[in-house]
């Protein structure tokens, strides 16, 4: 695996640099919301805060590929320890990792100390393929850490913590895009995966609407756990994206970015 490693560091962010540009492209074909004023400060911002937190993980070497490896080699973790069939424990590895994604996101919107770092997400004005390039460093710090941590406690097999990762950046874009889907299509996908009607409901500018639908990849997370929520007030192409304090076209350079946590909740 050692030799393996820098190769599979690699291929997460060709991956997602290849599918971010894709899916732009897509957007301009078939958008859901039409006007956005305030692209020219928002990309750029978007774009450096995913720069800084990626440079950031690597200069601290937070890596769950990583931590995966340690803990087999430590013998450390729950499927270090039992014996099943491979295809099951890679099923279940990867439905657990989904489930502490789940978990995390619901974290940061419950406990209050957490919501100012995840509100740099939300108070994204619009809604595409940026906006799942969008969170503060500390955010991604404590994400990374925790995710490391959850690796080694299951010792999922690195294979599987590669293909989990490469599946949520590749959904974070997937489910943040200014796509319209079909209405039957969006419908259909929803009883296993987020969509992206699904998840712009979670950027409501309303607090309630903004506080479900959490999952990332699986949506039956939310409807296992009752944070499920089929649609927003108003209709998806009108509604209102974002986080009512922080809309000025001020508040979304990088500097205020960075500095919005010091904000009260």
């Amino acid at each position: 695996m050692d030799a393996l490693t820098p190769i599979s560091e690699l291929l997460r962010p060709t991956l997602f640099c290849g599918l971010l540009i894709l899916i732009a492209a897509v957007e301009r074909s078939w958008p859901v919301r039409l006007s956005d004023p305030q692209r020219p400060m928002r990309w750029p911002s978007n774009f450096a805060l995913v720069a800084i937190g990626t440079a950031l993980t690597m200069a601290l070497q937070l890596s769950q590929i990583a931590a995966s490896v340690w803990a087999e080699a430590q013998g450390f973790g729950l499927f270090n320890h039992i014996q099943a069939p491979v295809m099951i424990e890679c099923a279940l590895a990867w439905l657990l990792l989904d489930l502490a994604i789940y978990l995390q996101h619901r974290t940061f919107h419950e406990i209050r100390w957490l919501w100012p770092l995840h509100r740099v997400h939300h108070s994204d004005v619009e809604f595409d393929v940026t906006t799942g390039l969008r969170f503060h460093p500390g955010e991604l710090l404590l994400s990374q850490v925790f995710k490391m941590c959850v690796v080694v406690i299951l010792g999922a097999p690195w294979m599987v913590v590669l293909a989990f990762e490469v599946g949520l950046s590749s959904f974070a874009l997937l489910t943040h895009a200014n796509l319209r889907l079909p209405p039957r299509l969006d419908r259909a996908l929803r009883w296993m995966f987020v969509t992206p009607d699904m998840h712009r409901i979670h950027h409501s500018i309303h607090r309630d609407e903004t506080d479900s639908n959490y999952g990332n990849l699986l949506s039956i997370w939310d409807r296992l756990l009752g944070s499920y929520r089929a649609a927003a007030r108003e209709n998806q192409r009108e509604m209102k994206i974002g986080v009512p304090e922080f809309r000025a076209p001020a508040q979304q350079s990088l500097i205020a970015l960075l500095l919005q946590p010091r904000h009260p909740s």
